[in-house]
Formats: C-alpha cells, sequence, structure tokens
C-alpha cells in the first residue's frame, strides 16, 4: 500500500485534515466532500482527482455517512487499519464534544437571530463550493466521453434522479457499470487502431523497400 504524503508524520496530517472537515463542514456529508478533497487532492496530495471522483461514487452507493466512509478510504489508503481508525476518530470525535457541550443550549441556539445570520452567511460558501466541484467533475467527464456524450448522460441523470426519482444509488451503480464497459471498449478500440495502423506503416515501408529494390535492377 503506497503512501502519498507531502512529508511530515502521516498520523499528524491526516488528524489535522479530518478535524478541520469534521469542524467546518457544516449541513452534513454534501458540504464535508469538497472539504475533504482540498485536503486530499490539492493540499497533501494523498490521491488524486480521478480516484477521488471513484471513490465518491462508490461511498454514494453504500450505506451510512458518506464524509466517515471518505475518512476511512483516505486513512486505510496512508496507513491501513489504524490509518482508518486515527482517521475516523479525529473526523467524528471533535464535532460530537462539540454537539453535546451545546446540547444545553439547543433551545436557546435555534432561535437566536445571530446563529441564523451565520446559517444564512454559509449557505452560499457551501453552494459555491459544490458548485466548482461538480463543474470539474463535470468537465472531466466531457474529456473522458465527449461534449455530447457527456451532457446526454447529465441530462439521463437529471432525468433518473428528479423526474423518475430513481434511488441514487440504483443510478451510481448503472453508470459504473457503464464507466467500466465504455473504458474497456475504448481501450480495444484504440488497441486496434495503433495495430491497424502499424499495419499500414509496416506495409508502406515494404512497398517503399520494394521499389527501391525494382529501381537498383
Amino acid at each position: 500500500m503506497g503512501e502519498k504524503t507531502s512529508g511530515g508524520n502521516p498520523y499528524v496530517q491526516l488528524s489535522w485534515a479530518m478535524i478541520k472537515t469534521g469542524v467546518l463542514g457544516y449541513g452534513g456529508g454534501p458540504s464535508v466532500i469538497p472539504l475533504i478533497r482540498y485536503e486530499a487532492v490539492m493540499q497533501y496530495k494523498w490521491i488524486d482527482d480521478e480516484e477521488f471522483g471513484e471513490i465518491l461514487a462508490l461511498a454514494n452507493a453504500l450505506p451510512g455517512p458518506i464524509a466517515t466512509k471518505m475518512a476511512a478510504y483516505l486513512g486505510y489508503r496512508l496507513k491501513g487499519t489504524m490509518g482508518a481508525v486515527v482517521s475516523v476518530l479525529a473526523h467524528i470525535v471533535p464535532s460530537t464534544v462539540a454537539m453535546l457541550a451545546l446540547l444545553s443550549a439547543v433551545q436557546w441556539l435555534s432561535g437566536s437571530a445571530f446563529i441564523q445570520g451565520m446559517i444564512g452567511a454559509v449557505i452560499p460558501v457551501i453552494a459555491v463550493m459544490l458548485a466548482m466541484m461538480a463543474y470539474e467533475f463535470g468537465e472531466r467527464a466531457v474529456k473522458g466521453l465527449g461534449i455530447w456524450a457527456g451532457a446526454g448522460f447529465f441530462v439521463l441523470s437529471f432525468i433518473l434522479l428528479q423526474l423518475i426519482q430513481l434511488h441514487p444509488a440504483i443510478v451510481i451503480m448503472v453508470f459504473l457499470v457503464y464507466g467500466a464497459f465504455h473504458m474497456r471498449m475504448a481501450d480495444t478500440w484504440r488497441r486496434r487502431r495503433e495495430a491497424r495502423k502499424a499495419k499500414q506503416e509496416q506495409e508502406s515501408g515494404l512497398k517503399e523497400k520494394g521499389g527501391a529494390t525494382h529501381g537498383m535492377d
């Protein structure tokens, strides 16, 4: 299991990254994903965007909170079972302690104009972060599938999720299966094109060689 760290103690980096995502990820799993992506892909470079997208899709298809699944994967990816335990604990313990500490003041805080103002101010930030991540993944999908196929799958996913209201896990699994099939077929077509090109170059070389020999005769 390879480690991809930017220097320093992996456990310290993992703990600090997960503490930040757990405490600052207001609004549940979807709002935490851009924070986890920033720490894992951009800050510490443990994984790349492609691997992050794959794990995000799998985590969405599996039961349970998505943020803890992502934290567990990153910890395991970095330091095995112990890394997964440390990562999950660092992600959930600080926010759990904060919730318990504020439990006695929940009634007052829920009606506080100050707290309502904080909530109203942070929602646009979360929306922008999610939109940026969605745009980057959409851009990668267009590059991999082509603009027409990418747009078609966007429309299809919208219909399945919003109009038909199919369960997201089913939609994700269908697209994962298609993605695997698409990549396999694309690889097969690429090898065939390369083989045809090599054969044409070989035949062209033989013809040129034959012409040169005929000229010498």
